[in-house]
């Protein structure tokens, strides 16, 4: 498991100066992405779904975080752009058995009334809710910083 953290650190290490290079207080969809991604473990074949959403993040067209319970979170690849992703207010998982499956199952953007296509998953990997949050808040401390460095200059 030492490889993996330290993997984990050199993204969060990649993910933080990304970040110091963008003006916005808000990770950009790759920063995202490369940070969800170092907090993932080994892709497995299906979660437990009991037809509820605790949340969700996009992150860009092909993947998103879903959160199944509050401490229990999967980061979802998608085979191909879902261009609706992003601007959705809501998405649905398709699932047989209370089993979500990678290249079986779907997530659906939903929204006002427009009919959406499904995004198929391609890959689902259980992403380390605790560390991950340590992470974010590793990032929003080091931007107040820069932010306040930049302001004394």
């Amino acid at each position: 498991m030492g490889s993996r953290n330290s993997w984990a650190g050199a993204a969060l290490a990649a993910a933080m100066a990304l970040s110091a290079c963008a003006s916005d207080t808000g990770l950009r969809d790759a920063e995202k992405l490369a940070l969800y991604q170092s907090h993932a473990g080994e892709p497995v074949g299906s979660f437990r779904f009991f037809g509820s959403i605790n949340g969700w993040t996009p992150l860009g067209d092909s993947a998103l975080a879903v959160w199944t319970r509050p401490s229990e979170a999967w980061l979802l690849s998608l085979q191909g752009p879902c261009n609706d992703l992003e601007f959705a207010p809501a998405i649905g998982l398709t699932s047989q058995m209370n089993q979500v499956h990678a290249r079986f199952d779907k997530v659906i953007a939903q929204g006002a009334g427009a009919m959406r296509l499904p995004c198929h998953i391609r890959e689902i990997r259980p992403l380390d809710v605790k560390a991950l949050r340590a992470s974010e808040r590793e990032l929003r401390e080091a931007r107040v910083q820069e932010r306040e460095a930049d302001a004394g200059s």
